[in-house]
């Protein structure tokens, strides 16, 4: 069963029932999955999550409803690695490396998609789709493959030749963009609206596909022998996976099923890549000026 209870605006708190929109009609602030975790409280323990099977869907209590059977290829479950020698390298007393390379298609997209896809067939679509530059595309048309759905991926035209081969493995239709990945997402934010039986993703699906990433924080805590770690470093990416990790421990906590303070949450990003830490700077200046 799911305690899944709808959706919330995260900025000014609005619900809404379970269906396909991701954004508030009131602020236009971002939506999340919302849950019922008094009534979570009386029937997830540590015992009925490790009787699940070995992927995201062990904690099928605390993600959104799929309405029967997942689509589950298996996502998660990943393996957490003591790393010694590179933690006396950085100085530290203590390092786990989290290895989502081990997902069936080799990213942690696996998770999110599967969690986006099991909700769209609930919701009703047909179709997979999604904006993407290389992961997401790969692991939506392996899930839609999966399904029995068509499924159509949209990418910028410059992406690699190796990450349009891996998504067109799995069949589907491969569109590609000219422009960049912006342009790419504006495209299907309008698409959204066209083809009403198509279910995208990262898109009008997205505030039940960043729930995937929070079993990120379930399974390390999990892994750790339900012991929450001190300190947290991840991508940022869009910013979603921050902070659905951050949720997942929050989740836990409030659940009982584990205690202490927080685990200190970083976010990293590529030096080619890194709009939000180029931005850092510019922001404190901006709070130091009179």
């Amino acid at each position: 069963m799911s305690f899944a209870v709808g959706l919330r605006c995260r900025e000014c708190g609005t619900t809404y029932p379970t269906e396909a929109r991701y954004s508030c009609d009131e602020c236009f602030g971002p939506l999340e999955v919302a849950y019922d975790l008094e009534a979570a409280k009386k029937v997830v323990t540590r015992e009925r999550i490790a009787a699940g099977p070995a992927s995201i869907w062990r904690y099928h209590d605390l993600l959104p409803d799929h309405g029967g059977e997942p689509v589950d290829l298996g996502a998660g479950w990943t393996p957490l690695k003591r790393a010694d020698r590179l933690a006396a390298e950085l100085g530290l007393s203590e390092l786990w490396l989290k290895d989502d390379t081990r997902n069936p298609t080799g990213s942690f997209k696996d998770r999110v998609v599967s969690c986006a896809l099991s909700s769209a067939r609930q919701l009703g679509f047909t179709t997979a789709a999604c904006a993407s530059t290389g992961n997401l595309a790969t692991s939506v048309a392996a899930h839609a493959a999966a399904l029995g759905w068509p499924s159509v991926t949209v990418i910028p035209s410059d992406l690699e030749k190796s990450k349009v081969a891996m998504t067109a493995i799995f069949g589907g239709v491969v569109l590609a963009v000219e422009g960049n990945y912006d342009d790419v997402n504006r495209l299907c934010a309008e698409l959204v609206d066209s083809h009403p039986d198509w279910a995208f993703a990262n898109v009008n699906l997205r505030a039940y596909y960043a729930e995937g990433s929070k079993t990120l924080a379930y399974e390390i805590v999990e892994q750790l022998g339900w012991e929450l770690p001190a300190q947290v470093l991840a991508p940022i990416a869009s910013g979603s996976q921050l902070t659905k990790i951050a949720k997942g421990f929050r989740e836990f906590t409030e659940l009982g099923l584990v205690s202490g303070p927080p685990p200190v949450m970083f976010g990293a990003q590529a030096t080619g890549c890194s709009p939000v830490a180029c931005s850092e700077p510019k922001r404190r200046a901006a709070r130091r000026s009179p």
